[in-house]
């Protein structure tokens, strides 16, 4: 048989293969950004397990918009075997992914809602920043968040009980994007501010990345004037000047692990709905320095 399928030079059909056993070969994962080296780390760990299956991944990026989203995951949901999803959704309006008919693994807390999730301890990475800035003297921090994000409340709830610990709160400001751009247009509003905050926090490593660079167009030196750090650990943030104090999300461990839980999903091995949270890693680097006295 085996050289009669090598003379012919026969190739798996998928869609043949979809008829007779039920399963397209294919897993879709839906992305926010793929211009974010964090959301490119995650499909990257994703698609390392995928291949070893021999599964075929669909990609959608949805721009960071919610406004599709509810009907291209309904379309994609058909013609996969599983999804893996990052999405802007609101919570209430997620409990409908699980009527889908397919396994779905979703990046956040989501247990509760009956829907299997993978993540990073958001609170965690946050209080460790909090307590690294403490330790560096920092008493003035505040955080740039991006409001529209799912974990944005848990990071600064993390970075405000750490500061607690020194009877601080951090002073907020929000970005309309989470990327550089953003953080070079709020630049001026945070750095220039009447009273310049000690450190400052941003929702990720790309808006921290877009600080420091408008920082030095404005007269600001990073870290001696003003410390910054971020979250995620983006191959970028190495190579900076300074290099940029981040917190190790494992965006590619993220990937691994949704891919393995959705096959053992799809193999009917996961009963009940779980919430699989990673342990984040602090990354000190030369963007936070011991503040002057």
């Amino acid at each position: 048989m085996g050289a009669a399928i090598a003379e012919l030079g026969y190739l798996s059909n998928p869609i043949a293969r979809s008829m007779s056993t039920g399963q397209t070969g294919a897993i879709g994962v839906v992305i926010l950004d793929i211009r974010n080296p964090h959301f490119t780390a995650i499909v990257k760990g994703a698609s390392r397990v995928a291949v070893t299956r021999g599964y075929d991944l669909l990609f959608v990026d949805t721009g960071e918009s919610q406004e599709p989203e509810r009907k291209l995951l309904e379309t994609l949901s058909r013609r996969v075997d599983g999804l893996i999803v990052s999405s802007r959704l609101p919570e209430e309006s997620i409990a409908w992914l699980a009527e889908l008919g397919k396994p779905v693994i979703f990046f956040g807390r989501l247990g509760r809602l009956g829907i299997h999730s993978v993540g990073t301890d958001g609170y965690r990475a946050a209080f460790m920043l909090g307590r690294h800035l403490l330790e560096l003297g920092h008493r003035d921090v505040a955080y740039v968040g991006f409001r529209a994000a799912r974990w944005n409340q848990e990071r600064l709830r993390g970075l405000n009980d750490a500061l607690a610990e020194a009877g601080l709160a951090a002073r907020t400001f929000e970005v309309d994007a989470p990327n550089a751009q953003a953080g070079e247009r709020i630049a001026s509003k945070v750095l220039l501010a009447p009273q310049r905050p000690d450190a400052v926090v941003a929702y990720n490593d790309l808006v921290a990345l877009g600080l420091m660079s408008e920082a030095s167009t404005l007269g600001v030196r990073i870290p001696d004037d003003v410390s910054i750090a971020g979250f995620d650990n983006i191959e970028f943030g190495r190579y900076a000047s300074p290099a940029l104090t981040t917190v190790d999300m494992h965006s590619e461990r993220m990937g691994e692990v949704a891919m393995q839980r959705l096959f053992e999903a799809i193999a009917g091995d996961l009963t009940q709905p779980f919430d699989e949270i990673l342990e984040p890693r602090l990354v000190p680097r030369a963007s936070t320095r011991r503040r002057n006295a």
